[in-house]
């Protein structure tokens, strides 16, 4: 049932017909808000520039292999600058598609644990990272300069 042209109201051109004599009111201005310490340290960190890298940084690493590294297990002896490890496993850690990142992780006679990290067919490119637990979570890079397998 179609309602009759009285009941539907005013059009929209009529209602806003009449405006050009209207005052708006001014925005109020935004409040800022207050920054604790940390998102201001946050803003200030985010906004250094950083350095490139240097690639001329990278030392070289001599590897004397008798096998692919990645062919490394379980129960396998490695030397890093002469000192013998352990690998205790090897598993991958992120697969980029056209490489995969590796990890090999390894102990001492100490018990002390350590990480071999590389990325899969780059080693002459990307020499492998060592990498000493030095908390329960904690890895740090160390330099090394030999890696024997």
């Amino acid at each position: 049932m179609a309602k009759k042209k009285e009941e539907q109201g005013m059009s929209l051109d009529d209602a806003f017909a009449d405006d050009e004599d209207v005052v708006y009111a001014e925005s109020k201005p935004k409040k800022e808000k207050k920054k604790s310490k940390e998102e201001v340290d946050e803003e200030e960190e985010k906004e250094e520039e950083y350095e490139p890298l240097d690639l001329s940084d990278i030392e070289p690493v001599e590897i004397k292999n008798s096998k692919p590294i990645e062919k490394l297990k379980k129960g396998d002896k490695l030397k890093v600058d002469g000192k013998e490890l352990e690998v205790d496993a090897h598993y991958l850690l992120e697969d980029h598609k056209t490489t995969k990142e590796m990890i090999i992780e390894l102990f001492d006679k100490n018990e002390k644990d350590f990480q071999i990290r590389y990325f899969t067919g780059r080693i002459d490119v990307s020499p492998p990272e060592f990498y000493e637990l030095v908390n329960e979570i904690i890895y740090e890079k160390r330099k090394m300069k030999k890696l024997e397998f």
